[in-house]
């Protein structure tokens, strides 16, 4: 009597959690659409470096890239908010349980528009958390209208052209204060993969705009943020892999200048310079790449600046590692004779 074989044992991750533990619900953008693609991004790093999903808090605000948070880290903490107020959201969820990843997703829109001011004070803050924005130069929910990430000259699919000069939502993290900024593209699947571990890994506010096509109102000749013109003018700064720290790896380096950026956690991003001397830790350095590429029509790609030693906005708090509604009255009221210090100063 034959036996039927036992199924293969199901693949899963350093803490044994399979990758559907790390999916979410089928989504519902336009077929094609780079949010889809920055999304499969995101369960993909979170699963094989091994991140407990119900350690995260995903934050977002209104437009289509705030739809798809949804997509991804089902078991995780969620929030969908108001337009342009995630900052707010993601900074009182963090204060409150510093113990959380934040993850905070906006579209160019929801961040450049009425979202800028929330986006500056978290980033002159240096809260740590990543923030994704899911950058197409329009806006995708309102029938394809510019946005205020959207090239001078770049054309919509009725012809036409915008006269506003664009934010840099890089530029602007770089000089208020982030800790690791990036730029990428949601076709480039290893980049994008090598700066979403490196963000998990850091401790500070990661911001990382990558430019994600639409392709219903903006993947046509004369745009700025298409797939096609994505592809013949993405200027790649820096070739990036990922070293996590739990893990023994040999590698054989290539021929060539390399450098090593050590995080928090231990791990490594490891840079191998393409042509240029570029050094990510020289903000200066990177603001002047940034507008070189603008000068010759190309868009800079890749780890743009990193800084493991500033403090962030929980150290300047002097905040403790457990969530706060969990401390005892002992550890968050103040004692009497601190209350009565207190009103001796205001007499």
């Amino acid at each position: 009597m034959s036996t039927a074989a036992a199924p293969p044992p199901k693949k899963t991750n350093r803490i044994g959690l399979e990758v559907l533990s790390y999916k979410g619900s089928k989504t519902t953008l336009c077929a094609g659409c780079g949010h889809n693609a920055i999304s499969e991004r995101v369960v993909e790093c979170f699963y094989e470096l091994g991140v407990e999903p119900w350690r995260v808090a995903k934050l977002s605000g209104i437009g289509c890239s705030s739809k798809s948070p949804a997509y991804f880290l089902g078991l995780s903490h969620s929030f969908n908010g108001v337009h342009g107020r995630m900052p707010a959201l993601a900074t009182g969820a963090i204060l409150a349980n510093s113990s959380l990843l934040g993850l905070g997703v906006s579209g160019d829109g929801d961040t450049a528009s009425i979202g800028l001011g929330q986006f500056m004070h978290m980033v002159r803050r240096n809260l740590p958390m990543i923030y994704i924005i899911e950058d197409n130069g329009v806006y995708g929910l309102t029938k394809g209208q510019f946005s205020a990430t959207a090239n001078v000259g770049s054309t919509l699919k009725t012809g036409a052209a915008n006269d506003l000069p664009p934010f840099d939502c890089c530029a602007l993290a770089l000089k208020w204060g982030a800790t690791f900024v990036a730029r990428s593209f949601s076709g480039d699947k290893k980049q994008l993969q090598a700066i979403l571990k490196t963000a998990i890994s850091h401790r500070g506010l990661s911001v990382i705009d990558v430019v994600s096509p639409c392709v219903t109102f903006n993947d046509h000749q004369g745009s700025t943020k298409s797939y096609a013109y994505m592809k013949e003018h993405d200027l790649v700064l820096n070739e990036l892999d990922y070293v996590p720290a739990q893990d023994d790896i040999a590698v054989e380096i290539p021929e060539g200048e390399a450098m090593d950026v050590r995080l928090h956690d231990g791990s490594h991003l490891r840079i191998r310079k393409l042509g240029r001397d570029f050094d990510p830790t020289n903000r200066l350095a990177a603001l002047a790449a940034i507008e070189d590429a603008e000068s010759k029509g190309e868009v800079l790609t890749g780890v743009l600046y990193v800084n493991t030693g500033k403090p962030t906005f929980l150290d300047l708090l002097n905040l403790p590692a457990e969530p706060i509604a969990t401390l005892p009255e002992s550890r968050v009221r103040p004692s009497r004779a601190v209350l009565e210090e207190v009103m001796e100063e205001l007499r």
